[in-house]
């Protein structure tokens, strides 16, 4: 597996990367709100991030990593992909290379909740909703939980 920045080109994929990884760890979003966010992943999100894609020897994109500053915007693993150390490899490596230390993360989502207390992340705060105002409730995590 490979780190490498995504393209352009590649942000179809990555779209595609994460729905698999948000019906599969999501479950309190609605149909409706996955097809409002492809968009704004694919037109807002994606081309105003630093974003890394995590490659196979074949090429396949299995998660994607994307940065704004230290903080960690976004990181999906494809559904088939998780529990192989993907997340994990995307993760050390935006630690290393972009110093990021900071990540929100859905309260509703335990097992990504879990992955970043396993690696080093702490709950340093809590907001009832999310960047959209949408009552999905986040913790903001630090890695170390230094303020």
């Amino acid at each position: 597996m490979k780190i490498e920045a995504a393209h352009p080109a590649q942000f179809e994929r990555l779209v595609a990367v994460w729905e698999s990884s948000v019906r599969a760890t999501h479950h309190f979003l609605l149909e409706s709100d996955i097809a409002a966010l492809r968009p704004l992943l694919l037109n807002a999100y994606l081309p105003n991030l630093t974003v890394v894609v995590a490659r196979d020897e074949d090429g396949v994109i299995h998660g994607f990593l994307g940065v704004d500053e230290n903080r960690i915007e976004m990181l999906f693993v494809d559904d088939a992909s998780r529990g192989k150390g993907v997340g994990k490899m995307l993760l050390q490596y935006a630690i290393a290379e972009f110093g990021v230390n900071e990540v929100d993360v859905n309260e509703q989502n335990p097992q990504g909740v879990a992955f970043y207390r396993h690696m080093g992340f702490e709950q340093v705060g809590r907001s009832e909703r999310d960047g959209q105002g949408n009552p999905f409730p986040l913790l903001h995590m630090r890695l170390g939980g230094l303020a």
